[in-house]
């Protein structure tokens, strides 16, 4: 019989639901690092939320754990290269706060426009200042929603019943999607000078970290009001407090600091900052939901062996494993690929598989693909729930098969479109399970796909591979291997450069000035 231990607080109905299924269930919360330590080696399941930090030292202990189940979305007190490494498996919940953290970014808004925190505490103080909290309506007002995914959907849905104009943005919001949730698509510049308040719901990645700063606020308009219960990353407190002070911001509404616990905060203090302590997903509900999803999962994996919303693994039998693993690691470098060249909200993806690998079980490894697709914006996206990301946004998957060879025995290609059209990408795999890059918009090129790359778009004309490479010495890159394609002759070329190191944004800039030059992107694999 599977042993689960349950080692924070949590709804009695998690060990309900483990007892029922026939799994012995201990609940031990509140106990210290070594305490946890002492124990681990007996259990095959422990099931957390924030407080457990489920180290190195941990995992060492852990000798016959085989899940981790994390009742919530985020897993930073999990060490998931650690778990991997021994063989853990770790699930979370990403879907089972999105109401409740919504409902709380539309609670904070309307406390900050009607200033009831300072109101609430001014009138428990003895004081009747009725004129002092003069308030603003919503209604009428633009709320621009920066990720319009689940939750920021959810906000959208709710706001639109207070009467206000919803605009969004999210690279990969389809105008199909934000027709059906009723929202205004529109580029992230725009969306900063129309909205009144600005609301975001999108995961902290290099790309969003420090999304709203000072170069943001000058876009914005003068009495702005900003609401973040998504990652306290996204907004750069020290230019939110400037913004504050110069009168540009009217209003803040926090739930999310970028370090927390919170204790201590410049913007503490201040009437015009309504804060709470990472609230957002803190109602009995949505600890009800997080509870019974980790219990079920975890529950099905330790007795049948089915994986759901795993963080560190794909959802493969022991038997397909060894074969798929290879080409889930090419589908998921082309999916990167193409991912990382968006521009514009997907539409569809099309994934064809011709030769060996046609007979396959294809449903990890389009997974997989749409895993490196959607990555490069939404760090939370694992290989189980990328196929749900999509169909949420409206992104459709089409997989063709077919068992006869192309020029390779063996090939994925990836097509994906978008509103200015399509872009496709195929690679194979070359000795059995390396995997290569063999064409780019049907331009022939073969390449291994590497840490650090730079990939070029260009009139075919003599002296600018001279010129690149040039470039490159001068700012002291060092060039790894060099690769071309072209259409024709003084067509449209391709080149993809590896590198040793991160190209710096100033050298990037370089590239995209020379000469013939189309476009120059940095990309990383």
């Amino acid at each position: 019989m599977p042993k689960v231990l349950i080692s924070d607080k949590m709804s009695p109905a998690a060990a309900e639901i483990f007892a029922s299924r026939g799994i012995e269930v201990d609940v031990k919360p509140g106990m210290t690092p070594d305490e946890l330590r002492a124990v681990i080696g007996a259990y095959d399941g422990l099931a957390i939320r924030s407080a457990t930090k489920v180290t190195k030292d941990i995992l060492a202990a852990a000798t016959n754990l085989r899940v981790v189940g994390r009742a919530g979305i985020g897993v930073d007190n999990v060490d998931i290269p650690a778990a991997s490494a021994h063989g853990v498996v770790v699930m979370n919940t990403p879907f089972g706060n999105s109401i409740t953290t919504a409902e709380h970014a539309i609670s904070l808004m309307l406390s900050m426009l009607r200033q009831i925190p300072a109101a609430n505490a001014s009138t428990h103080a003895g004081k009747w200042e009725k004129n002092r909290f003069m308030g603003v309506e919503v209604t009428g007002k633009t709320l621009g929603v920066i990720g319009v995914g689940n939750i920021g959907a959810i906000v959208a849905d709710r706001a639109q019943g207070l009467k206000m104009k919803v605009i969004g943005f999210d690279p990969f919001l389809s105008p199909e999607r934000a027709q059906d949730l009723g929202v205004e698509k529109v580029e992230l510049d725009e969306l900063f000078r129309r909205a009144d308040v600005i609301t975001l719901h999108t995961p902290l990645t290099d790309g969003t970290r420090g999304i709203i700063g000072a170069d943001a606020f000058t876009k914005m308009k003068d009495g702005v009001y900003i609401v973040n219960c998504a990652r306290g990353g996204l907004v750069v407190e020290k230019d939110l407090k400037a913004a504050l002070d110069s009168g540009k911001v009217a209003g803040a509404a926090l739930d999310v600091f970028a370090e927390e616990p919170a204790k201590e905060n410049a913007l503490f203090g201040d009437e015009r900052v309504v804060a709470t302590p990472h609230l957002g997903a803190s109602t009995v509900e949505a600890q009800e939901n997080v509870a019974l999803q980790v219990a079920e999962q975890m529950a099905d994996y330790l007795l049948t062996g089915a994986i759901t919303n795993a963080i560190n693994v794909p959802s493969v039998t022991a038997e397909e494993a060894p074969k798929l693993k290879p080409y889930m690691k090419l589908a998921e470098q082309l999916g990167s690929f193409a991912g990382q060249l968006a521009e514009t909200g997907l539409r569809g993806v099309t994934v064809e598989y011709s030769g060996q690998v046609a007979t396959l079980n294809t449903r990890p490894i389009t997974a997989a693909l749409l895993t490196g697709l959607l990555r490069p914006l939404l760090d939370s996206v694992n290989m189980v729930n990328a196929p749900i990301v999509a169909k949420e946004r409206n992104i459709s998957v089409t997989e063709v098969r077919s068992d006869k060879a192309t020029d390779f025995q063996t090939q994925i290609k990836l097509t994906v479109s978008d509103e200015r059209g399509g872009r496709s990408v195929a690679g194979t795999l070359i000795a059995g399970n390396r995997p290569r890059l063999v064409s780019v918009e049907d331009v022939a090129i073969e390449a291994e796909l590497a840490e650090n790359m730079l990939f070029v778009v260009n009139n075919d004309k003599p002296g600018f591979i001279g010129g690149v490479g040039r470039t490159l010495g001068e700012s002291g890159i060092n060039i790894a291997s060099f690769h071309l394609g072209r259409q024709a002759p003084g067509a449209r070329a391709i080149c993809l450069i590896e590198v040793d190191q991160p190209l710096r944004e100033a050298v990037l800039k370089q590239v995209q000035g020379l000469p013939n030059v189309i476009t120059a992107l940095s990309l990383s694999f």
